[in-house]
């Protein structure tokens, strides 16, 4: 089986090549990597203790944040790399201050595994959710080196756990120590004869929570809003769009306020959308203040801005549930004390499966649905209040693992880091 996966990591190389010709996002996935491990070479200091963590893409680097954070402050001196495999993760975090080092990881060949490590040498390796690359997996047990995985997340389906998955199963069991975030992840990894476990959360709680503490004031938002009764629609995909649109155009004229944030900023999306919204709309790269206030939809066709745009929020539909590509993250709205609705398809995703439950959280499959309960909420301030509540004591009551996590690692590896 490894033979195989070897075989088929090298043909991958050339493959990803050709498709970077016809897809922009590939195409960075390679450029990215062209002179890769000469450019770390200049990185990286002569001498010194290093900690690595990879993280898939952003998302899973907004995980890490608040124990890249927590690294800085108790070994000031150890260098943080942090490396990324997507496009998406490396071009918005490439300048990051809470690493030393930004890098794309190169493809899990045996012989990029040797010479990334041979170069950043790291003290401690830290992988994120469940990013897990046999090469690199196998090549640092060889060379001892610890390797922790943080705040991830375990099914009975995924690949880890099926007949096909003996690699990758293999390499899992070499992780020192497995930090996950809920019961049921803990349980499914002692079926499979794990012992190295703690159920320490999710660190994205601890990240969120900090939000708030944040002066989140912007500017261009208090233009816009001025107060009245505002909907934020974060990250959204077409798919989402199809549900949202109806309601949004039929509220021309009322006394409502709608921030729309697509996921992707690709120029001819947003102009679509643009013109599917209508002249109430406005773009934030092209509005001035007094088309602000007068606006009633604000596309918000920039990045960096929706975690302080929700803190403005009355009501918020995360998106990504309605199509496959995955729902964003529920836990930044939630922190401010914000009602949320989603998509229907989040089953992969605890942390909605919960506020589901606790009813501070409420999936729609239909532009019907998103009109029914956005219409309650605009109309039942009471209920909209207390459903933001739920919101708030949920992620109030789940902070914590990043102390965890890092008395652990103090505990078992800080003589190795100082």
């Amino acid at each position: 089986m490894r033979s195989i996966y070897n075989i088929l990591t090298h043909l991958g190389s050339p493959v990803l090549g050709v498709l970077g010709l016809f897809s922009p996002k590939m195409r960075s996935f390679v450029n990215g990597r062209k002179g890769l491990f000469e450019n770390l070479e200049k990185q990286m200091p002569a001498s010194g203790k290093v900690i690595w963590m990879h993280c898939a893409s952003l998302g899973e680097y907004e995980q890490g944040v608040p124990v890249l954070e927590a690294l800085g402050k108790t070994y000031p001196e150890v260098t943080r790399v942090v490396s990324f495999f997507s496009p998406s993760g490396y071009e918005v975090k490439h300048k990051t201050a809470l690493a030393e080092v930004v890098t794309y990881l190169p493809l899990d060949t045996k012989a990029n595994a040797r010479r990334f490590l041979d170069i950043v040498n790291p003290d401690l390796a830290i992988f994120v959710k469940y990013e897990v690359w046999p090469n690199y997996f196998f090549e640092m047990e060889q060379r001892k080196i610890p390797n922790l995985l943080i705040s991830a997340l375990f099914r009975k389906n995924q690949s880890f756990f099926k007949p096909q998955g003996g690699l990758l199963l293999k390499a899992l069991k070499t992780v020192d120590h497995l930090f996950v975030q809920n019961r049921n992840s803990r349980i499914i990894l002692q079926q499979h004869g794990f012992e190295n476990i703690t159920q320490s959360g999710d660190t994205r709680f601890d990240r969120v929570s900090r939000q708030i503490e944040q002066d989140n004031t912007l500017d261009f938002m208090e233009a816009f809003c001025q107060g009245k009764t505002t909907l934020v629609i974060g990250s959204s995909w077409p798919e989402d769009e199809a549900v949202f649109k109806g309601f949004l155009k039929s509220q021309t004229g009322r006394n409502i306020k709608t921030v729309v944030a697509p996921h992707s900023m690709n120029p001819k999306g947003i102009e679509r959308l643009h013109q599917e919204l209508g002249t109430s709309a406005v773009r934030y790269t092209q509005a001035s203040k007094e088309e602000l206030e007068k606006a009633q939809i604000l596309i918000l066709d920039t990045v960096g801005y929706l975690t302080k745009v929700y803190s403005y929020a009355d009501i918020a539909y995360v998106g990504g549930a309605m199509g496959s590509t995955g729902l964003h993250n529920i836990l930044e709205p939630a922190t401010f004390g914000v009602p949320i609705i989603i998509g229907q398809n989040f089953d992969e995703f605890p942390e909605a499966i919960k506020l589901l439950d606790l009813a501070g959280l409420y999936a729609i499959n239909s532009a019907e649905g998103f009109t029914e309960i956005i219409t309650k909420m605009l109309e039942d301030p009471k209920f909209r209040s207390q459903t933001g509540m739920i919101c708030e004591h949920y992620i109030n009551s789940n902070t914590g693992a990043t102390r965890t996590i890092m008395q652990h690692l103090d505990e078992l590896y800080g003589d190795r880091l100082v």
